[in-house]
C-alpha cells in the first residue's frame, strides 16, 4: 500500500486497474489451467487403435492408412430421400398384385404403428411391371430400364429394416446411425478414420439435386457431431461457383488473400500452442482449404470440360443444378480422391397427395431424374478402373406399405403408399461387393422379412469393414462413451454380400 501511495494519482489508477486484471487473469488463468489439465489426462479420441497418434494436428485431412486392407478407398452415397417403393423398384411381389384391392389381413394391422393409415385399407399390387434382368436374372421394374442393363453389377439387399417410421429420425439413423441430432455423420466417421487423398478439395462433398428441396432432417445429415467440425460435410454446387463465397471479394487478390490468412493462420496457431482446442486446428485447416479450393473445386466440378458424348451419356447439362449433373461431377471427384461423395435427391415420398403425385406420377417422375445418370455413374467407373475400389450405395430411409394409403380417400387422383420400416431395398456396387445378386427376402406379400434381416447398424458394419475398419474400435470418446457409428446395440458384417 506504500508503494501504491506514492504514485501519481493517475499512476495509481492504472496500477490498481492493472493489478485486479492480473489477479482476475490468474485466477482464471488457473481455473483455465485446471480443465486443461484434466482434459489432457482423459483419453485421447482412438479409432481402430492409437489413431490420435497417427494423425497430424496441424493437417487433420492428411491420408491415412486403415488398419486392415480395404476393398475399397472412396465411397459414393446416392440418397433417395422420401423412401422409394421397393415394390415398384426392386421387390417383385406378383401375389401382391393378385390380392390388390382386398382388405389388408388383420396380421398386418394388430399392434402395428403407421404414418398415416388409419381404419383396415387395402392391398395395392404393384404398379408397374417387372422383368429379369441380365445374366443373374434379378429382378428390376421397368421404371429403371438403365440400371436393368447393368444387373449384373449390383448386389440388391431386399431384406433391409429400420426402426425409424418418419422422415428425420429415419434419415439420421441411416445417415449418422442414431435418429438423434448431434451424431457423426458416416462420411464424417470415414474422413475422421482415412483423411482425404486429395489436400486440394474436402475429404468429404455434398451435393443436391435440386436447391429448393431441402433434408428432413436438415444440414445435421452431413454434419460432423461430436468429431472435429473439420470432419462434416462440404455441400457444394454443380452450377455457379461450387461453394458459395468461395471466391475473393471485389479488389481482393489471390497475393492479399493469402497475406491475410496468413496473419490470421500465425494468430490461430498461437491460440491453439496456448490452448491446444482441436477446433482451432479445424479453423486453420478450413481457411486453408478454401484457399486452395479456389482453383481446385472450380475446376472439379466443371462438367464442360467434359465430351459432349459423356454429357450426353449422363444426361447432363451444363449450368443446371441437377442429379444428372451431379453424378458426373461424383466421378470428377472420385478421380480427384475425394474420400466421401454424397448426393441427395428428394421426392420419393409417395403418399399419393398433390403435393408428392403418388406413385403413378411423382416416383415416375424420380426415376426419370435418376435411372439415366445412376447407371452411366455405374459404368463410367467401371470402364475407367475406379469401380473396384469404390463402393456405391443407392436406397433411402425405409421402404413403402403393401396397402395403399388412401389419406384423402379412395378417389383421389394419385396412389400411394405409406412409410414402411419393416422391410425396405436398396443396392450396393463396387468397392469389395459381390456383383449380380440378390440377398434377403420377404414374405409373399412384401410386408416381413423372412431371411437374411440387415439392420442400419449391418450396413454400417459392413461399408466400414470394406474400407479397411473394424466397426467396434473405430470410435471417439465423447460424454463418458467411447462413440461409435454403430452405436452401442449389436452389429454383424453382412459376409453374404461380400465378393
Amino acid at each position: 500500500m506504500t508503494i501504491m501511495a506514492d504514485l501519481p494519482f493517475l499512476d495509481h489508477l492504472r496500477a490498481e486497474a492493472d493489478t485486479r486484471r492480473r489477479f482476475l487473469g490468474w485466477g482464471m488463468g488457473g481455473l483455465g489451467a485446471f480443465f486443461l489439465n484434466s482434459a489432457l489426462a482423459s483419453p485421447k479420441p482412438a479409432a481402430s487403435g492409437p489413431l490420435d497418434v497417427r494423425h497430424d494436428p496441424t493437417a487433420p485431412l492428411s491420408p491415412l492408412a486403415p488398419p486392415f486392407a480395404p476393398k475399397a478407398r472412396r465411397v459414393i452415397y446416392l440418397h433417395m430421400g422420401g423412401a422409394p417403393s421397393q415394390l415398384e423398384l426392386f421387390d417383385h411381389k406378383p401375389e401382391l398384385t393378385r390380392y390388390s384391392g382386398r382388405d389388408c389381413p388383420e396380421r398386418f394391422l394388430k399392434g402395428k404403428r403407421f404414418a398415416f393409415i388409419t381404419g383396415v385399407p387395402r392391398l395395392l399390387g404393384t404398379m408397374f411391371p417387372f422383368r429379369q434382368a441380365g445374366h443373374s436374372g434379378t429382378w428390376i421394374s421397368d421404371r429403371l430400364p438403365h440400371l436393368s442393363g447393368l444387373a449384373d453389377d449390383i448386389c440388391v439387399v431386399k431384406s433391409m429394416r429400420t426402426d425409424q417410421f418418419n422422415h428425420a429420425p429415419a434419415q439420421l439413423l441411416v445417415q449418422t446411425g442414431d435418429p438423434r441430432l448431434g451424431h457423426a455423420s458416416l462420411g464424417s466417421w470415414v474422413t475422421y478414420g482415412l483423411g482425404s487423398e486429395n489436400q486440394n478439395l474436402p475429404g468429404f462433398i455434398v451435393m443436391m439435386s435440386s436447391s429448393s428441396l431441402t433434408a428432413n432432417a436438415g444440414k445435421p445429415l452431413w454434419g460432423s457431431g461430436y468429431l472435429p467440425s473439420v470432419y462434416q460435410g462440404v455441400q457444394c454446387r454443380a452450377a455457379g461457383e461450387p461453394v458459395l463465397y468461395l471466391d475473393n471479394p471485389k479488389g481482393v487478390s489471390r497475393a492479399g488473400r493469402r497475406e491475410v490468412l496468413d496473419a490470421v493462420d500465425a494468430i490461430n496457431r498461437q491460440t491453439y500452442d496456448q490452448f491446444g482446442n482441436p477446433e482451432t486446428i479445424a479453423r486453420i485447416a478450413q481457411y486453408e482449404m478454401a484457399y486452395r479450393m479456389q482453383l481446385e473445386a472450380s475446376d472439379a466440378m466443371d462438367i464442360t470440360r467434359e465430351p459432349p458424348q459423356v454429357l450426353a451419356r449422363y444426361g447432363a447439362a451444363p449450368g443446371q443444378t441437377s442429379f444428372a449433373n451431379n453424378c458426373l461431377v461424383a466421378r470428377r471427384l472420385a478421380e480427384r480422391g475425394v474420400r466421401f461423395i454424397q448426393l441427395y435427391h428428394w421426392g420419393w415420398d409417395s403418399h399419393g397427395t398433390p403435393t408428392d403425385q403418388g406413385l403413378n406420377v411423382g416416383l415416375v417422375d424420380c426415376c426419370h431424374a435418376t435411372d439415366q445418370a445412376t447407371a452411366a455413374l455405374l459404368a463410367d467407373l467401371k470402364e475407367r478402373g475406379l469401380l473396384e475400389d469404390t463402393l456405391i450405395v443407392w436406397g433411402g430411409e425405409f421402404g413403402r406399405t403393401p396397402m395403399q394409403e388412401n389419406r384423402g380417400g379412395e378417389e383421389m387422383k394419385y396412389i400411394g403408399r405409406d412409410h414402411h420400416p419393416e422391410a425396405f431395398s436398396i443396392w450396393l456396387a463396387g468397392g469389395g461387393v459381390k456383383p449380380g445378386i440378390s440377398h434377403g427376402a420377404t414374405d409373399e406379400l412384401g410386408y416381413d422379412i423372412v431371411r437374411d434381416p440387415v439392420d442400419v447398424r449391418d450396413l454400417h458394419a459392413t461399408m466400414l469393414y470394406l474400407l479397411g475398419f473394424d466397426y467396434r474400435t473405430l470410435s471417439y470418446p465423447y460424454q463418458g462413451l467411447d462413440q461409435k457409428l454403430t452405436g452401442v446395440k449389436p452389429a454383424r458384417i453382412v459376409s453374404e454380400i461380400l465378393a
